[in-house]
């Protein structure tokens, strides 16, 4: 699971937990945007990861508030398009920026290979720092690291459990309504 610590400060972080066909997914907000979607099978872990993560912030579970954001992850874990773009609040090095504005750009139901990513950035021999930075992107499903796969086809890893990313990529292959 994504443990990444980002210095938030006294910004106000907004959180939800609700079920999804992925298990749980934790959905954190800050005044900018998304900051966190977490899968897990524990409400009370993914909680206890938020706070650990984000120690400096203050942490508030707001489920009203969060109703529409955490209703479209919710469709993202059935395999669902975002039916409109949801504001960001990524905090991360240079690098992993870059990487994370590529991932957003991968079509739902396709997959690409670590070194396609690695290519597209202009960093074609950062292939494991590419890896690196898929694992530790902080908004599951929104930016789309489960769509990078190994250059075998096999499908590598995914901070939220490789059964979840197959699920995912099953998903979205689907038709939508």
């Amino acid at each position: 699971m994504y443990t990444h610590r980002v210095a938030v400060g006294r910004d106000a972080v907004f959180y939800t937990i609700v079920p999804c066909a992925l298990g749980f997914v934790l959905v954190a907000i800050t005044s900018r945007g998304v900051h966190r979607v977490v899968l897990g099978d524990d409400p009370v872990v993914l909680e206890a990861t938020l706070r650990e993560a984000l120690p400096a912030a203050a942490i508030v579970r707001d489920d009203a508030a969060l109703g529409n954001i955490s209703a479209s992850v919710v469709a993202l874990a059935s395999g669902a398009a975002l039916s409109h773009a949801l504001p960001l609040d990524l905090r991360g090095t240079a690098f992993q920026q870059r990487v994370w504005r590529e991932l957003q750009r991968i079509p739902r139901g396709e997959t690409i290979t670590y070194a396609e990513l690695a290519t597209r950035i202009g960093s074609p021999t950062a292939v494991r720092a590419v890896g690196t930075a898929c694992g530790a992107n902080p908004v599951a499903m929104v930016v789309p690291c489960h769509r990078v796969v190994r250059a075998d086809g096999t499908l590598g890893g995914y901070a939220w459990g490789v059964d979840r990313k197959e699920r995912l990529l099953r998903d979205e292959k689907l038709p939508t309504a």
